[in-house]
């Protein structure tokens, strides 16, 4: 999105926000993959392989979600905050202003 437009509708940190997001949700699903591997290797070098890369995913993902809960983007041990935030996203996302 254009810069001058994202400052005009305010859009500039929920687009942060929705980025970090994404990011974060892709670290999920590469842990949960590793995770999974790690249990159908077929050798120990592997296996051991692949238990660093789901050690890595997992430092990854603490980073993120550790980035997102300082900017507070994200609630994970508070449920009704988070709603709130991801309520208060979608009715900034229904207001923007059609292009």
């Amino acid at each position: 999105m254009n810069p001058i437009i994202e400052n005009l509708t305010g859009m500039n940190a929920l687009s942060d926000q929705v980025v970090a997001m994404d990011l974060l949700i892709a670290a999920k699903s590469g842990v949960r993959n590793y995770a999974m591997a790690v249990t159908e290797a077929g050798t120990p070098e592997i296996k051991e392989m692949l238990t660093r890369h789901l050690v890595e995913a997992l430092d990854m993902h603490e980073q993120i979600s550790a980035y997102m809960v300082e900017k507070g983007w994200y609630h994970a041990w508070d449920t009704n905050e988070q709603i709130t935030l991801d309520l208060n996203n979608i009715d900034t996302a229904l207001n923007l202003p059609t292009l």
